[in-house]
């Protein structure tokens, strides 16, 4: 094969992918490299991914073969791939699905076609307690209770099982789309939405039943939600981040089903119901009054005949919720996200407990549709004040990132970049009360912080859509979902260390499409020379995956600006 140095890609032996930024095939690249493939680091020029376990098993799970990554990085990379990657290549894809699990009178059997390997993974000391009775050369018995913990133990092993075992029917639920909403407006199912049910649900195939769905925020991942429910038709339980995610799910259902609120209801620390569907809080799953105590409020996975399980924000799941989602793997199960990052790690327990990564679009593709806003992404570097530069100059390590983020002189930066897009709806966000709270001093701009009660959030939330107010603060609950749908600009003035989950959710907050089109605008205020800097970068990796790219603006310039106009 002929290879061009004018390409982007040096494929590595390592399985590392160094990545030129300022080439003119990039783009193309990393859309085709990023289906299988994680962003490790993104400096300036060169971008380094790399093709890990889990990026391949996902990308064979979402229908890609080996064949289909080997000819990507065939086509974009400057030398020749190194041979011994393209066999890894082979063989790491190879490994999903050499495992089966499937259904055998009312038990369960492990299959493998491959008799040496069986053997191999029948003496795995982690294994061995959930193999049951041998019933022949290829296969075991396996209980149903140990589905959930076998899978995970398989890919900590490295051979993810393909589970054609099946499910529970759960109890019918009839329910049908409206065309037009109850508040009056058109209502069309997307493609992407439609495909993205589609292919999970698979005309209810043992293959369909249990994955992720990655859009990203504002794209209507509850429509997708939706659409599965109605070509299931079973009763649902939907799990969600808070009070006001529940309450969004209700509404969009109610809006835009024949479902009465009736039938979709409540299950939270405000009111506990149970119904044909159900919306519940993560908070109120894993509440307990003691550590030492059981999670009294699991047993709303027995309360009906579930037929299907909706995890959103899939990558916020507690670690609580995923042990009770190892002992009901014959539900099916449906993950929502904008990210399969999880910065525990547990991408793994995703993967097997709620099911491999089924569809993904990227970002930039649909906003060259047009179904979420164009995005500006500018970094606005700001510079200490000499006193505070001397308190982080003396201060612990660990106190550094928090005197970073609080910079007083940010809030210069906020009043200017307000005067500049006055009469634009403008989130503030950030992670230290304190800080939140001195902005709200200064610009008299209504706050929501945990402890707000849910009634005046509501009232808050709903003024803003309205546009009865233009700006608003939000502590780390504006991470969630949250239903801000004329958001035009967001400004960042701290956050979680180098969350790269936490700038996706951030930059969903304004992605909605704007009237005629309008552009949205995402300002992160960074101390200049401080720990700051350096988790700044590690969280717009996310958006750099997506193909956003961030613009440099000095703090003294834009200042600067303000004075000579």
């Amino acid at each position: 094969m002929n290879y061009d140095p004018a390409n982007p890609l040096i494929v590595q032996g390592d399985r590392t992918v160094l990545v030129e930024v300022d080439n003119p095939k990039y783009a193309e690249a990393r859309d085709a490299l990023a289906p299988f493939a994680e962003l490790e680091k993104s400096p300036e020029h060169i971008h380094t991914y790399r093709l890990s376990d889990l990026s391949l098993w996902n990308a064979a799970a979402a229908g890609l073969s080996a064949d289909d990554m080997i000819v990507v990085l065939q086509k974009y990379s400057k030398f020749p791939v190194p041979m011994n990657l393209l066999t890894e290549i082979n063989e790491r894809v190879e490994r999903y699905g050499r495992v089966k699990l499937v259904k055998h009178d009312d038990k369960l059997k492990l299959i493998c076609a491959d008799k040496p390997l069986l053997e191999e993974l029948a003496r795995q000391p982690k294994l061995r307690d959930y193999l049951g009775k041998r019933l022949d050369a290829k296969s075991f018995l396996i209980e149903p209770g140990h589905r959930g913990v076998l899978k995970q133990t398989l890919i900590t092993i490295g051979y993810p099982a393909e589970d054609l075992a099946g499910y529970t029917e759960g109890s019918n639920l009839a329910l049908k789309l409206r065309e037009i909403t109850r508040s009056g407006l058109p209502f069309t199912v997307r493609d992407y939405q439609r495909d993205a049910a589609d292919i999970f649900y698979a005309g209810g195939d043992v293959r369909g039943g249990s994955g992720v769905i990655v859009l990203p925020c504002g794209a209507g991942k509850t429509i997708v939600g939706i659409v599965a429910m109605s070509l299931m038709q079973k009763s649902t339980l939907i799990l969600t981040t808070s009070i006001t995610a529940v309450k969004q799910w209700i509404r969009e259902i109610v809006d835009r089903t024949d479902l009465t609120e009736k039938d979709v209801v409540e299950y939270s620390g405000e009111i506990k119901q149970i119904g044909p569907v159900t919306v519940a809080t993560y908070q109120i799953l894993t509440h307990r009054n003691d550590k030492k105590d059981e999670f009294p409020h699991f047993k709303i996975f027995d309360e009906r005949d579930w037929g299907l399980i909706i995890y959103d924000e899939v990558h916020l799941l507690p670690a609580p919720v995923f042990r009770v989602t190892a002992n009901i793997q014959a539900r099916r199960r449906l993950g929502l996200t904008a990210t399969l990052i999880r910065e525990d790690g547990r991408e793994g327990d995703v993967f097997s407990l709620i099911g491999p990564k089924k569809y993904d679009v990227p970002w930039r593709e649909l906003e060259s549709k047009g179904w979420i806003a164009e995005a500006n992404c500018t970094e606005v570097r700001v510079a200490l004040p000499d006193d505070a530069r001397m308190e982080y100059a003396v201060s612990e390590w660990r106190h550094k990132y928090r005197i970073a983020s609080e910079n007083p002189a940010k809030e210069d930066m906020i009043e200017r970049l307000m005067q500049q897009n006055e009469g634009k709806n403008i989130l503030i966000i950030g992670q230290y009360l304190r800080q939140l709270r001195a902005v709200q001093k200064r610009f008299d701009i209504p706050l929501i912080t945990g402890a707000t009660d849910n009634q005046t959030r509501e009232e808050l939330y709903g003024k803003f859509r309205r546009g009865e107010i233009k700006k608003l603060i939000l502590s780390k609950v504006g991470n969630f979902a949250i239903d801000l749908p004329d958001a035009h600009v967001l400004i960042q003035i701290s956050g979680t260390f180098g969350s790269r989950q936490e700038e996706a959710q951030r930059l969903g907050r304004i992605l909605r499409p704007k009237a005629h089109g309008e552009m949205a605008h995402f300002f992160t205020l960074v101390t200049r020379d401080t720990r700051e800097l350096d988790f700044a970068h590690h969280r717009q990796m996310f958006l750099t995956e997506q193909g956003y790219s961030y613009s440099i603006l000095d703090g003294a310039d834009l200042l600067a600006e303000a004075v000579a106009s």
